[in-house]
C-alpha cells in the first residue's frame, strides 16, 4: 500500500455545525485557542448536515428539513452571507408506479465529489436514496441504479427498518481516484459498492458481524453507522458499526474487526469514525455504551475518545480535560471530525449542544461552545490564507 504525501494545512479552521435548530459557525483564530461563534442560520430548521466544498472554498451546501419548504438543500457561494434554496431538491419521481410511492422525509448526508467533477454532488436520504446534482448543488436527480434497484427493497427492508429517525443512507465516499467508484452505507443495509457511477450495485460486508439477526453473517442487513475511506490511500476503508470497529484493506475486500482490542470495559460501539488526514492508520472513534437497552451514552458517564495509530492493533484514551464523571454524552455519526493541520485538531460536538476541541490529536480537550441545540453534524472546513 503507497501514500501520497501531502504538507499540513495553515488556513484558518472553522466549525460547520448543524443542529436540531439551525446552522452555527465556529471561527478559530491562527493558533485554533480562541473561537468566535456565527450564527444562527436558518434558526428553528434541523440541519442534518453542513459541508464546504473544498474544491472552491466558498460553497456552503446545508441538508435541511424546514417546517413549511419539508426536506431540502440551501447553498451559500460566499460562505454564509447570503442562502438560496435549491431549485430542484432531492426528490423522488412523483409519478408513483417509477419509484414506488416513496417520498424523501429528510436530506440526511452531503457528500462533494472529486476535483475531476468540479460541480457533482451526492446526497443521501432517509428512506435510503441516492441523489446527485451536477450544478454545485442546485439541482438534483436520482441515482436510479441504487433507487430502482431490483434489489433495493430487499437491500433496505423496504426502507423501514425501524432505526430511530427512520432508515438512512449516509456515508458517500468517492474514490479520489475514479469518481466512477463509489461507496455508502445503508442504516439496515450495510455497505454497499458500484464501480460504475451508480448504475449497479453490490454488498461489501464480508468480515461483519450482525448479532442482531439469525444469521450473524449475511450478505447484507448489516447497520454501518459511519465510514470512512482514506483519501491518499483509498484502498484503506474504516467503519464504526452497530457491531464495533471494522478496517479493510481492497482488494481483499474484508472486514476486519479491530475495535476487539479496545479495553473491554470500553468496548467499541459508538457512532462517529474519523480518520487523519496524512496517515490510513490512524483514527479516532468516540465509544458509547451498546451495552443491554443501548443507552447510548459515554460509558460509565465517562467521556473520551480514543485513538488508534497502528491500524487497529491498538488504541489510546483521551480525556484530559473532558468530565470524569456523571457525562451522559452522546455524539452522533456526522457530530465528530478533524482538521489538516499539524498536529491534527480534532472536534466532537454532543447531543446537549456542546462543542469540543483538541488540538493535539485528542489528547486534551476544552469546551469551545456551550448551549447550542442537539448537534447533529460537525465538519472542520479550511479557509486558505
Amino acid at each position: 500500500m503507497t501514500t501520497e504525501t501531502v504538507p499540513a494545512r495553515t488556513g484558518e479552521v472553522v466549525l460547520l455545525v448543524g443542529t436540531r435548530k439551525g446552522v452555527f459557525l465556529l471561527h478559530a483564530n491562527r493558533a485554533r485557542a480562541r473561537w468566535s461563534l456565527d450564527g444562527p442560520h436558518f434558526l428553528g430548521h434541523i440541519a442534518h448536515h453542513v459541508v464546504l466544498d473544498p474544491r472552491d472554498g466558498r460553497t456552503l451546501l446545508v441538508a435541511a428539513k424546514t417546517g413549511h419548504l419539508g426536506p431540502t438543500v440551501f447553498r451559500s457561494t460566499d460562505l454564509g452571507k447570503i442562502w438560496r434554496e435549491a431549485s430542484r431538491p432531492p426528490a423522488f419521481p412523483k409519478a408513483k408506479d417509477a419509484a414506488g410511492g416513496r417520498v424523501v422525509d429528510h436530506v440526511f448526508w452531503l457528500t462533494p465529489s472529486v476535483a475531476a467533477e468540479p460541480d457533482v454532488w451526492y446526497a443521501g436520504t432517509s428512506p435510503p436514496a441516492l441523489f446527485r446534482s451536477e450544478d454545485a448543488g442546485d439541482g438534483w436527480r436520482p441515482v436510479s441504479g441504487w433507487n430502482d434497484h431490483p434489489n433495493w427493497a430487499l437491500w433496505t427492508e423496504g426502507g423501514k427498518d425501524g432505526t430511530p429517525g427512520g432508515s438512512l443512507l449516509h456515508s458517500i465516499n468517492v474514490d479520489p481516484r475514479d469518481p466512477r467508484h463509489l461507496y455508502i452505507g445503508l442504516s439496515g443495509g450495510g455497505v454497499f459498492e458500484s464501480t460504475d457511477g451508480g448504475g449497479d450495485w453490490r454488498p461489501l460486508n464480508r468480515g461483519c458481524e450482525a448479532t442482531f439477526k439469525p444469521d450473524p453473517a449475511p450478505e447484507f442487513g448489516h447497520d454501518p453507522h459511519c465510514v470512512r475511506l482514506h483519501p491518499l490511500a483509498p484502498d484503506v476503508l474504516w467503519q464504526q458499526n452497530h457491531c464495533g470497529i471494522y478496517r479493510m484493506e481492497r482488494p481483499q475486500g474484508i472486514w476486519e474487526r479491530v475495535g476487539e482490542r479496545m479495553p473491554r470495559e470500553v468496548g467499541d460501539i459508538g457512532f462517529p469514525i474519523e480518520l487523519h488526514p496524512r496517515d490510513p492508520d490512524t483514527a479516532w472513534v468516540f465509544p458509547m455504551d451498546g451495552t443491554d437497552v443501548w443507552p447510548r451514552t459515554s460509558p460509565d458517564g465517562r467521556p473520551a475518545v480514543f485513538v488508534t495509530r497502528d491500524a487497529g492493533r491498538s488504541w489510546h484514551r483521551g480525556d484530559a480535560g473532558l468530565p470524569d464523571e456523571h457525562a451522559w454524552l452522546t455524539v452522533l455519526r456526522q457530530a465528530m471530525t478533524v482538521d489538516a493541520h499539524d498536529p491534527v485538531g480534532v472536534y466532537f460536538g454532543t447531543t446537549g449542544g456542546e462543542v469540543w476541541a483538541s488540538t493535539d490529536e485528542g489528547e486534551s480537550w476544552t469546551c469551545i461552545a456551550r448551549h447550542l441545540p442537539h448537534v447533529f453534524s460537525l465538519e472542520a472546513a479550511e479557509l486558505e490564507p
